[in-house]
């Protein structure tokens, strides 16, 4: 038994799926950023993506639930050569589902999308965008120099489209620690940004998320090189809340991988913990009546969304 079952067996708590709300789709691992906190291990070069195939055959599935949001992430979702088509293929059904689309912001400044934000606000895609920090050093140190500039810039483009400011036009930021710490309150954190981003730059936005860093991919060999990675893992146990356990997202998502593969949750899928006992199980063979009260798949990493406030992919649970 895994110390995450072992505590929730102290608490006399069973983690079971609920009903499903959103489908968070992995479109694959190419990113034209290498951050030090990635779970995913995404880059330019790698060459995982999702077909149009595969995108059919999500959408077939899709379209026989009530599932009300798609999710879209990856790496940078954007770059694979179909991210259009999925959108396109999403809100052409009824009734058509949000999406949201998980941004590293500085992609929408690279050649050849120049165009994006305005494609994303004209279907009314809500974006969420990564922005550890509202200072440059902090924000270059964790993924690259220019990359505050750059995600200052498209955030003053995305405000000149309505995002941030019309309803429709959803824009979140998010926030992960820049070391192997808690984030700090959310409420706090979202009043700093608010204040700093307008004063400084004119820019506003919805709402910030913070997400605490799970102890896996490239931010896991961080804490190895830097021999941290037994006390983080220990602060995250410690740290443990019983009450985060009902907003958990593996309760309300489905994780799809870029080949079509379930999971319970983004962070299972890279560390590949598949549905049963390690055999590929494809969304397209999944019965979607059959998920709730399903157990869910957990490890040590599951410590991470769990400590302190919680976190998952909408920010702090409590």
């Amino acid at each position: 038994m895994n110390r995450f079952l072992h505590k929730l067996s102290e608490q006399s708590i069973s983690l079971r799926r609920g009903r499903p709300e959103i489908l968070q789709v992995n479109v694959g691992k190419l990113c034209n950023l290498t951050c030090v906190h990635c779970h995913v291990n995404a880059g330019p070069k790698r060459k995982e993506i999702m077909t149009r195939k595969t995108i059919d055959r999500i959408i077939d599935w899709l379209a026989n639930t009530e599932i009300p949001t798609v999710d879209l992430t990856g790496g940078a979702p954007e770059m694979i050569p179909d991210f259009r088509y999925f959108i396109e293929r999403v809100k052409d059904l009824q009734p058509s589902p949000h999406v949201i689309d998980r941004c590293n912001l500085t992609i929408l400044l690279e050649e050849g999308y120049s165009d994006l934000a305005e494609f994303l606000a004209g279907r009314e895609v809500e974006i969420i965008a990564s922005m550890p920090c509202y200072s440059a050093e902090n924000v270059n140190a964790q993924r690259g120099d220019g990359v505050f500039e750059g995600s200052i810039a498209a955030l003053q483009h995305l405000n000149s489209l309505g995002y941030g400011i019309n309803p429709a036009l959803q824009l979140h930021l998010v926030y992960n620690p820049v070391g192997a710490f808690l984030p700090s309150p959310q409420d706090e954190l979202q009043a700093d940004y608010k204040r700093e981003l307008e004063t400084h730059f004119g820019i506003v936005f919805n709402s910030l998320y913070t997400l605490t860093n799970l102890p896996i991919g490239r931010f896991a060999a961080y804490l190895r090189l830097n021999n941290r990675l037994d006390e983080y893992m220990q602060l995250l146990i410690e740290s443990f809340n019983p009450a985060t356990i009902e907003g958990l997202m593996c309760r309300n998502t489905i994780s799809v991988g870029w080949r079509g593969e379930v999971y319970d949750c983004d962070f299972n899928q890279q560390l590949g913990l598949q549905w049963n006992n390690g055999q590929r199980t494809f969304l397209w063979d999944v019965n979607p009546d059959s998920l709730e009260r399903r157990e869910i798949m957990t490890g040590d990493h599951c410590f991470g969304c769990t400590a302190g406030a919680g976190s998952t992919c909408g920010g702090a649970i409590v």
